[in-house]
């Protein structure tokens, strides 16, 4: 199992044949020096900046300005999308060393894939100390592909460990391509209420400790989860969520009645940002991206944001 790449230059990460490879057998590859501590740094200013409303946007609820930096880290849970609404953020989806990596393994198990890639999604996770982690699951039961291509980028912004709520990872889980049944979680005290999967066994789990700054990439069938956070200080995190510009995107509802004949086969969500090579639906425009971000929170009075 190959899973990580020594220290590379500053440029561009050397994913070799070898890694690719092991990203499709394995469906997760780990780089422990991704990300400059400077762009985590600011990274990390960013993330106060958009929960305190510095940036306008109709759909977010800012967190109360008599709050600390502190206290906002303590509330906060969660932002979706900034990309939509941060320059920051944006920059971070078409970084040029994710992408170079991205562009090497997201379509790696199509052939003749040409390494165009698009990003639908990010979202900034904060995990305070003494918060719960997210039970197993599959990212592509949120996000459907038409090829399997679905891939998390997740960069750590603080040194993810077992202590903190790291990620888990059940190698080789994402082979059969299959969506695992769901339920509620029980256990509400390790696990925040997303539903987790179940069907499966997971002896075979293995923490991905990383340092910040340095980055996971796993397929969306990948099952994956993190515990509580059991440490003192905080396990934040930026993970962005990618797939072959070449595959269509039926993601809402929405989707689908706006489809030429509202057919399934023809449903594009295109509030897509293309990354890498050319996009092949650059003709259908582009979706804004204005009103989908939001803050998730701890408070009782913003549980619902």
């Amino acid at each position: 199992m190959l899973t990580s790449l020594a220290s590379a230059p500053a440029s561009t990460p050397a994913v070799s044949d070898a890694h690719v490879r092991s990203f499709v057998d394995d469906g997760y590859l780990v780089l422990p020096n991704l990300v400059a501590a400077d762009e985590i740094a600011t990274l990390k200013a960013d993330l106060i900046a958009l929960a305190r409303g510095h940036y306008p946007c109709p759909s977010l609820d800012p967190v109360p300005s008599h709050l600390t930096d502190q206290e906002v880290l303590e509330e906060l849970l969660c932002i979706h999308q900034p990309h939509a609404i941060s320059p920051v953020i944006r920059g971070f989806v078409r970084h040029p060393r994710i992408t170079a990596v991205l562009e090497r393994i997201v379509g790696a198990h199509l052939p003749h894939w040409d390494g165009a890639v698009k990003c639908m999604q990010s979202m900034m996770f904060v995990k305070p100390p003494g918060k719960p982690g997210q039970a197993w699951h599959q990212d592509e039961m949120y996000i459907p592909t038409r090829d399997r291509s679905l891939c998390g980028a997740w960069i750590a912004i603080d040194d993810a460990t077992v202590q903190n709520g790291c990620l888990w990872v059940l190698p080789g889980s994402h082979r059969p391509g299959y969506l695992f049944p769901t339920a509620k979680p029980t256990d509400l005290e390790e696990f925040d209420g997303s539903d987790v999967c179940h069907g499966f066994t997971d002896a075979g789990a293995i923490p991905v400790e990383i340092p910040a700054g340095g980055g996971v990439f796993f397929n969306g069938y990948l099952l994956h989860r993190s515990l509580r956070n059991r440490s003192n200080v905080y396990r934040r995190a930026l993970v962005n969520h990618y797939m072959n510009a070449w595959s269509l995107l039926p993601w809402e509802l929405e989707d689908v009645a706006q489809a030429p004949g509202k057919s399934i086969a023809r449903a594009d969500h295109r509030r897509v940002i293309p990354v890498t090579g050319t996009d092949p639906y650059a003709w259908k425009g582009y979706a804004p991206d204005h009103g989908n971000v939001h803050l998730r929170t701890f408070g009782q009075a913003r549980i619902n944001q």
